[in-house]
Parts: structure tokens; C-alpha cells; sequence
């Protein structure tokens, strides 16, 4: 760099965090400032020597504004290269070094319930991302910066250095293309949804191109053969098992962290009482509520103190120093996830270093996403299975109406049900699991499961109840569930056998409810 070479810093931000003490260290470096709209208006009110892009090149913003980067002074400015330096010259156009920019909000003004299509179109930024990828395709002499959180690292590279590094330069240029392509995905998204009817939109959009970023490498994926990474969305308010906060143990691994989406989901559907769910295989393996958090997980481990061994613990409520000597003192436990930990808890758990302690305060599962399953080839993409049912959503067929405690007994097994891996049978009474049955190509495998496991497990089924995922095929699922003492069977219906199955609960006086939603899980 010259030691008299003009320093130009082209600024244009529709995030203004942190702008203005970024742009007062970069006067402070020598940089003249160029700058936009709101932004420049921002940095001269707070005493800062800034030139307006207009002045700088001579022409002034026209069209409300949607015309005013776009100039040769600016992006030659930016593009230019060591060879180019005589056409700079010659058409007196100085170096841009570095470009701080970030987009229009088209995601939040696209949020907006009474955003209009039209108000979407004037939010489509074309200055900024000309701008930025410009400036990141030149990476070799310019610096983008497109996230606040980078000016820190910027300024104190320039402050020590003179100039920030090649490597430095090259990891914001990927940045930047991150930036405008999920800015690109959004916009298109947004109008692929729309049906061309006012007020109308698709769920599911034509072109999906979202943007997710490497949080973490994994040791591994499920396997030791295969290379895994946790990746969060960009962009996004991170929610679920993404916004959780590890206190103490190993590094996450490929299947902890699925399993501990499942069993948060899972815990996440209880909120009246303490819960406990533990999960192995991303299947609920024992699942309680209680008073305490403690009696929810004595009872949740009853269940299937075999599967338990190495699982996942979530709990809806703070753990204390109880339940965490009842959880070290009972089991190898590989994740334990709750919305606090106290410090008696934390020094319980410190004696055990390995496990994995996550903080997750995250109340809103997200449901409104799309779920995501890769396909060799494609993509298969579907609404998030956030139905929730309620008594009243429920029709009774049998000839025998359930009692109250019946009622609370089959919803809390539907809950626990919907968790679990396809084909699933749940047995439970008295706000607790007795027996899971999950997986089974077969439905009365799985039943016959869920009471194999409950024998195992010392507990009675008489007078439990029975969830199942989806409709019985035959009537034999409901003749295995009364030989194991079942009296209340809730399921979805809508099998060309109902009235077989339904006789068939009669028959064994059983109450049973439909509920017209299946939950498959695969």
C-alpha cells in the first residue's frame, strides 16, 4: 500500500448496529467515508466526516432511490484491479478498499402481516447486492464486510497490521456470497409462494434455497466412517436443539445431537406438570410427569431402565441437586437437556464430566418450518407435525364412553406416541409410559412389544391405555392390547376395517376414541 494512496470505505447498511463506532475507528485509520441514504444521514448526525455516494460521483439518486450505487465511479472503484490501473485513472475513479454492507430487510417487511406484494417488490435490494458481490469477487484487493459481528475483527486488523489479511479477506468473500445467496432464496421463495390471487400464498414454495451455516464439525456422523457437521440456518432466530447452550462434557456428537431434538420436542409438548422424557435411538424410551422433577424421572426410568442406558434426558423444568444425584446415582447418561441447571446441580453433574449438560429456554418449537429429508437426488419437504389434539377433537365409536382419568391416560399417550419412530404402540396410566413399542414393520409386533417391555419392567398394564400412531389394520392389535389388561385404546381411524376393530373393543368392553390425525414418524 502507498503510504499516500486515499483510503476509501464504502458504507451502506440496512442493520446499522455497531456502524457508527466502526465508522469512527475507520476515520481514525485514515479512511474517507462514502455512504447512502439513512446510513449517511446516521454517521453525519453523529459528528462523523462522511461524503455521500452522490457527491462522489457526480450524479444524484433518482427514482425514489432505487437508482444510486450503481455508477462506474462506484463499482470501478470496487472491481478495479492492479492491471486496471490506467482506465482508473484515466476516468477518475479512485479505489474503494473496503465495503460494509448489508441488505433491505425484505425477510421482516416480508414477515409483516399486512405487507402487500408490491411492498415486497420496493424491499428487493439491487444496489447491495451488486455492491456485495462486486467487492467479494475483487477479494484480492477489497474487504466486504456484510455482518456486524465482523467489525471488531476488521478494525483490529487494521489497527495492528495496516491492512487486513488475504485469509481474512477471502473467509468475508464467502461470507458475502452466503449473504446474498439466502438474500436471493428469500426473495424467490417469497414469490414463488404467491399464487397471484391478493392475500393468497402456497406453504410450500416452487424454489427452496435456504442457507445453513457450520456451527461445529462432529467427531463423526451415525457412524465412525462417515464425516458429519451440526449446521444452524442463516439468518434465522435459532430455535429447538440449535439454540441450546452446553454447560459442561464432550463434544456433541451426530447422534446426541439428534436425539436431543427429539427428546426437547417431546418435552416440549408438557408444561402443566414436571416432565421427564428419555430418549434412545431418537425414540421415547420412558416418558413421566410428576410434581417433581425427580419423581418424573424415577417413574420415566421405570419404564425401560434397559433402553435408558446411554440415553438422553429432557425435562421441561429446571433440574436441581435431587434429580441430578438420582440421574448420576441411576444411570449412564449421555445428554442431559432442561431449561436451567441450578449449582448444587452443576457440581452433581461435575463429577462427571462426560455428560453432556445443554441449557435450552426455547419454548417455541418452530412449528411453522418445513421439515427437510434428503433424498438421493432430491428433496422431500413437508409442513412440521405440530398437531396438537385436544379432548374435544376426539370422536368415541365404542359402546363404552372413558372415564376421566381414561381421558387424561390416552392423551398423554397420544403425546408420547406422535415421538415415537413409525409403527408405534404406547401403554400408559397415571401420567406415565409402562411400555413403548416402536419401529416394527408389524403394528401388533409393536403392541406386542410395548407389553413385552412393560413385563419386563415389572409394571401392570390392567386398566392402562393404549395409543397408536395410526389406524389398526385388523382387529388383532386390539386383542393383544385387551389380553394385556388395556381398557381405553385411542387412534387415528379411517381403516376400511373399523367397524371390525371397533366391534372388537366392544367385545372386549374397551373405550376407544378417534382422532382423525395420524402422526407417522420415519
Amino acid at each position: 500500500m502507498s503510504p499516500n494512496k486515499q483510503l476509501f470505505a464504502l458504507i451502506s447498511v440496512s442493520d446499522k448496529t455497531g456502524i457508527t463506532d466502526f465508522a469512527r475507528q475507520l476515520l481514525g485509520l485514515g479512511y474517507t467515508l462514502l455512504s447512502t441514504g439513512g446510513t449517511r444521514k446516521l454517521l453525519a448526525d453523529a459528528g462523523l466526516a462522511v461524503t455521500g455516494v452522490s457527491e462522489h460521483t457526480g450524479f444524484a439518486e433518482i427514482m425514489d432511490g432505487r437508482v444510486k450505487t450503481l455508477h462506474p465511479r462506484i463499482h470501478g472503484g470496487i472491481l478495479g484491479r492492479q492491471q486496471d490501473q490506467a482506465v482508473m485513472q484515466e476516468q477518475d475513479i479512485p479505489a474503494i478498499d473496503l465495503v460494509i454492507v448489508n441488505l433491505y430487510p425484505f425477510e421482516a417487511v416480508t414477515s409483516s402481516a399486512d405487507c402487500d406484494l408490491q411492498d415486497a417488490i420496493e424491499n428487493i435490494d439491487i444496489g447491495g447486492p451488486a455492491m456485495v458481490r462486486a467487492a467479494a469477487k475483487n477479494h484480492a484487493r477489497v474487504s466486504i464486510v456484510v455482518d456486524p459481528a465482523d467489525y471488531a475483527m476488521v478494525a483490529e486488523e487494521l489497527a495492528t497490521s495496516g491492512s487486513v489479511s488475504a485469509s481474512t479477506r477471502f473467509n468475508l468473500a464467502t461470507r458475502a456470497f452466503a449473504h446474498t445467496a439466502r438474500y436471493d432464496g428469500l426473495v424467490a421463495a417469497y414469490l414463488s409462494r404467491q399464487t397471484g390471487e391478493v392475500g393468497q400464498q402456497s406453504i410450500l414454495p416452487k424454489y427452496i434455497t435456504p442457507q445453513f451455516q457450520r456451527r461445529q464439525e462432529l467427531r463423526y456422523g451415525e457412524n465412525p466412517h462417515q464425516a458429519a457437521a451440526f449446521y444452524v440456518e442463516s439468518g434465522v432466530q435459532p430455535s429447538g436443539i440449535a439454540a441450546a447452550e452446553q454447560l459442561q462434557g464432550k463434544e456433541l456428537s451426530y447422534n446426541n445431537i439428534n436425539d436431543a431434538d427429539a427428546a426437547l420436542e417431546c418435552a416440549g409438548q408438557f408444561n402443566q406438570q414436571s416432565a421427564c422424557v428419555i430418549v434412545k435411538h431418537a425414540n421415547p424410551c420412558g416418558v413421566a410427569l410428576a410434581d417433581t422433577n425427580t419423581e418424573a424421572y424415577l417413574k420415566a426410568f421405570a419404564t425401560d431402565p434397559v433402553s435408558s442406558f446411554g440415553g438422553i434426558i429432557a425435562f421441561n423444568q429446571a433440574v436441581h441437586t435431587d434429580v441430578a444425584t438420582a440421574i448420576t446415582d441411576k444411570q449412564f447418561v449421555e445428554v442431559v437437556i432442561a431449561p436451567d441447571f441450578s449449582s448444587g446441580a452443576l457440581e452433581r453433574f461435575a463429577a462427571k464430566p462426560n455428560v453432556r449438560l445443554l441449557r435450552s429456554t426455547d419454548k417455541d418449537q418452530n412449528a411453522a418450518a418445513l421439515h427437510y429429508q434428503r433424498v438421493s437426488g432430491g428433496l422431500l419437504v413437508q409442513q412440521k407435525d405440530s398437531d396438537r389434539i385436544r379432548q374435544a377433537d376426539c370422536r368415541c365409536v365404542s359402546d363404552r364412553q372413558p372415564t376421566e382419568q381414561e381421558w387424561l391416560d390416552m392423551l398423554f399417550a397420544w403425546k408420547v406416541a406422535r415421538m415415537a419412530k413409525s409403527n408405534s404402540i404406547v401403554y400408559a396410566a397415571g401420567g406415565r409410559t409402562l411400555g413403548v413399542g416402536a419401529g416394527q414393520m408389524s403394528r401388533v409386533d409393536s403392541a406386542r412389544i410395548a407389553r413385552w417391555k412393560a413385563g419386563d419392567a415389572g409394571l401392570d398394564l390392567g386398566g392402562a391405555a393404549m395409543a397408536s400412531d395410526a389406524f389398526f389394520p385388523f382387529r388383532d392389535g386390539i386383542d393383544t392390547a385387551a389380553e394385556a389388561g388395556i381398557k381405553a385404546v385411542i387412534q387415528p381411524g379411517g381403516s376400511m376395517r373399523d367397524e371390525e376393530v371397533i366391534a372388537a373393543a366392544n367385545e372386549h368392553g374397551l373405550a376407544m376414541v378417534f382422532t382423525a390425525i395420524r402422526h407417522f414418524r420415519h
